[in-house]
């Protein structure tokens, strides 16, 4: 049966095409400034005095392609040092006489406690390679207060580490070479960070704030990191103080930043440097510069070169350039004791700052924040005593009061709606479909599924507004219910945004600049709208005029939102699982909640005018049935590909005694989404039929390893709950060790008259080769250790085991490793050790190779042992 359309239905459906083609011009503006389309990368012949996107390159293929993995235990890490310190000493030979150049390599040791990933861990840590350089003036003291440019040449198991952070390292290669080239002496040192242990949890930067010379003449430090392969590179952590932010903001070429991200960066499982920097050892001001597109290769083999977005290297040299020139004028840049003064006496640690699509920025003080944010709300409370003022009394003041605070309500269950309706969708989509994300791969799905039922629900309210009395009399104020509908639904949506804006100063929190420019918005497409009005009775043409003032802000939010999203998405294969059955479901109700958020953030503040031509049942219906078809469509897609590989983790597990000895051996598989490696072994029938997985196979009586097994991980294991365990041959691991990982007694026992009793131990490595670390798992009366000042972390607990004591181990060296444990009494001291061995015997080799392209597999080997002193 054909759909009949009103003339109204045909008006509605005009508009709808309308906004469908607004936002989708701005979703190309918001996708080019994303992937920086408007950046031209300078080539290899670009002037010296210029930062050249296509000279860092060099270094990037160096660093990635033609040396063999830069893994802590791998001898790329030290090629790679090597070819660092190369580079240095080449700019450093071209440096005239007005300029002064050192570089060193340190070698640093230490041990320090943290918290990592909400986890308690002690990190002790040898021969870790740090590469430094400082630039300054030929009449420069080495007291001087310095600026600090830092970032990491290590990278990540099995990964490449073109972008994370290959690109860090080829940035920081030519901006040094640009200092020296372009003729400008920075007014205070420059110092030049490599650190070569990032990836095993900041054991560089600690190392050089711990024990380099330079480390208490830093003033002012920027980190440079990547958890991606371009786009924005977005400052996400800045401080202490608002002095970092502002330098910033008056200085990058190519502004990117949003204070909102302070916010939620605590909740992101990861960290960088600039903790060490700026919290832990240091409080630094500083800021933390992101690459943070490119999510789907982050950790991965496919993070390489070709990988890696053009204009973002750009983008970031010349940013740096900018931002090291501002620094080092500042008279804020102060050396320690200086700036504890100037840190206790700045009072805005909480600034707000945002860039508009990265042509500016707008920076203002957490002061002036109180003050603007205050606003809306005030608003909100005066306008209904100015109409009651207007209507001579005739307009009650309680009747607008309610009239207003209806509109909050419908205007936040519209809001609502929008998130639950597209939830709901994807629930019901995954009860008739086979496997779940198949967005991960096709970014576009999410927004096809998900939009069109979340645009549905935000208008649901508006169906139900007609049905309800207004509390104001219409007819003693002589006025349509129209246009006291529009009103309170106007000043409803006003109000809501203007409380979650207070909310947000309330709460100290710096994203309450969102909310407050869709309230300053806002308020100017009312005013236009009531202008427009009392000159033409149009209402389309009132309504062309309310939309108007409203573009920046609209499309200010689908850049952020479109950001947001597509961020979200990348990631989503890397968050980890959850058990069934509500591990299965999480990953599309989280997209599919976040785009109901971004819709109404988008969509929302049209509603309120622009509603009138929406809500309509055959456009309702059309979203609808819209809807239907995009989710059934999107169960035809295959989840991932090679531009968005699926994650597993396979650890070759080797259970060990006596240093010669194998008790066990096992292939443990682990995924970090919620397709099951049942979806793998169904799609990879190679792979099935290697590991003899029939299709009798059972995986739910299969064996299932325990956290313990993935000790080696500590804490990142802890991401993923759902694993599978399977038998092997230890014949090749026999045939490649002669020795294994062993724990020792070193000396003599010695008790105290307290009944306390020190152990002194001795871990031996075997003849393994690439090891990148080794983890103690310590049960018992531990009270004390020779690690980290002697003082343990707080206890850790594993699906019901005792109370455990947790340090990782990391450095090459010929000596093994020797330490004490000290038990409070005479009860047995448990010590599990697991190492990580980055070789795999040939029949695991094999294994790894028959998964297909778009799976990348981070595989490696664990030795396993378990002793009582």
């Amino acid at each position: 049966m054909a759909w009949r359309l009103s003339t109204a239905d045909v008006c509605g459906f005009k508009f709808l095409i309308s906004l469908a083609v607004m936002y989708g011009l701005m979703g190309m503006l918001a996708y080019s400034v994303l992937h920086m389309k408007f950046i031209k990368p300078l080539g290899i012949q670009a002037p010296l005095d210029r930062f050249s996107e296509a000279r860092a390159l060099q270094h990037v293929r160096i660093l990635s392609k033609e040396i063999d993995g830069r893994q802590e235990g791998r001898p790329g890490l030290q090629e790679a040092a090597h070819y660092i310190k190369g580079q240095l000493e080449m700019t450093k030979e071209r440096a005239g006489s007005h300029i002064r150049v050192d570089v060193e390599e340190s070698i640093v040791n230490g041990s320090f406690k943290m918290i990592f990933l909400g986890h308690s861990i002690t990190m002790a840590y040898r021969n870790h390679t740090n590469i430094v350089m400082r630039i300054s003036s030929a009449d420069s003291k080495d007291t001087d207060p310095s600026l600090l440019l830092n970032g990491h040449f290590d990278s990540p198991l099995g990964s490449p580490g073109a972008g994370d952070c290959g690109s860090c390292v080829a940035s920081m290669l030519e901006v040094a070479r640009l200092i020296v080239d372009s003729g400008w002496v920075p007014p205070r040192p420059i110092i030049f960070l490599f650190n070569g242990a990032e990836e095993l949890f900041m054991l560089g930067s600690h190392g050089f704030m711990k024990t380099h010379k330079w480390h208490d003449t830093v003033g002012a430090f920027i980190n440079v990191e990547a958890s991606g392969t371009g786009g924005l590179d977005l400052v996400c952590q800045s401080g202490p103080g608002s002095w970092p932010s502002q330098v910033y903001a008056q200085s990058a070429v190519y502004p990117m930043a949003h204070s909102a991200a302070q916010d939620v960066f605590p909740v992101i499982p990861g960290d960088t440097d600039y903790r060490i920097f700026s919290q832990d050892f240091g409080n630094i001001p500083g800021l933390d510069i992101i690459f943070l597109l490119g999510g789907y290769f982050y950790h991965t083999s496919y993070d390489t070169m070709e990988r890696l977005l053009p204009g973002s290297i750009q983008a970031r040299g010349e940013n740096l350039f900018s931002l090291m020139k501002a620094f080092t004028n500042s008279s804020k840049l102060r050396n320690p004791h200086d700036r504890e003064l100037l840190v206790a006496t700045d009072a805005d640690e909480r600034s707000v700052f945002f860039d508009y699509l990265t042509w500016f920025m707008i920076f203002y003080s957490r002061r002036v924040a109180v003050v603007l944010h205050s606003i809306p709300i005030a608003i909100f409370l005066i306008v209904p005593f100015i109409l009651c003022l207007l209507c001579s009394g005739l307009h009650s003041w309680y009747a607008i009061i309610c009239d207003f605070s209806r509109g909050i309500l419908f205007h936040f269950a519209g809001i609502i709606l929008a998130i639950i309706v597209p939830v709901l969708c994807s629930i019901l989509r995954l009860l008739f479909s086979s496997h779940p994300m198949s967005w991960f791969a096709h970014p576009y799905l999410a927004f096809m599924m998900f939009v069109p039922c979340s645009l549905a629900g935000l208008l649901i309210p508006r169906f139900v507004w007609s049905c309800v009395p207004l509390f104001q009399r219409i007819s003693l104020l002589k006025t349509s219910r129209e246009v006291l509908s529009d009103e309170a639904r106007f000043w409803g949506a006003f109000g809501f945004y203007a409380i979650i804006t207070l909310a947000y100063l309330l709460a100290g929190l710096c994203g309450g600049f969102l909310t407050f420019f869709v309230s300053a918005s806002m308020l100017a497409a009312w005013a236009s709208f009531c202008l427009s009005k009392s000159y033409s009775c149009q209402p389309f043409r009132s309504t062309v005029f309310y939309m108007i003032p409203l573009i920046p802000f609209l499309t200010y939010s689908v850049y952020f939102a479109g950001f947001l999203a597509q961020f979200l998405i990348e990631r989503m294969g890397m968050m980890g699982t959850v058990p069934p059955p509500f591990g299965y479901f999480l990953p599309d109700i989280i997209v599919a909640a976040f785009i109901g958020v971004a819709t109404g953030f988008c969509v929302g503040p049209l509603i309120p005018i622009c509603g009138h031509w929406l809500a309509r049942s055959s456009i309702f219906q059309f979203l609808l049935h819209l809807s239907v078809l995009a989710l059934a469509v999107s169960s035809q897609f295959f989840p991932y590909s090679m531009d968005a590989p699926k994650r597993i983790i396979f650890q070759h597990t080797v259970l060990t005694a006596d240093g010669n000895q194998v008790l066990d051996c096992t292939y443990d598989f682990s995924v970090l989404d919620s397709n099951s490696l049942a979806f793998v072994f169904n799609y990879a029938p190679e792979v099935a039929n290697e590991l003899h997985i029939g299709s009798e196979f059972s995986f739910e009586a299969a064996t299932l390893p325990h956290q313990e097994t993935w000790m080696a991980l500590f804490p990142v294991s802890l991401l993923s709950s759902r694993s599978l365990k399977l038998p092997t041959k230890s014949d090749d691991v026999l045939k490649q060790y002669s020795y294994f990982p062993h724990l020792s007694i070193h000396k003599s026992h010695i008790i105290s008259s307290d009944g306390s009793r020190r152990v002194y131990l001795e871990l031996s490595l075997g003849s393994l080769e690439e090891v990148w670390v080794a983890v103690l798992n310590i049960t018992g009366p531990l009270s004390s250790w020779s690690f980290a000042d002697n003082i343990l972390p707080a206890p850790e607990t594993f699906d019901g085991s005792p109370p455990s004591y947790i340090c990782r181990l990391s450095g090459a060296s010929h000596e093994n490793w020797t330490f004490w444990l000290e038990a409070s009494s005479s009860e047995d001291l448990r010590v599990e050790v697991a190492v990580l061995e980055q070789k795999l015997v040939d029949a695991a080799k094999k294994l790894k190779s028959l998964f297909p392209d778009w799976v990348d597999v981070t595989a490696y080997s664990s030795f396993m042992s378990s002793y009582i002193f």
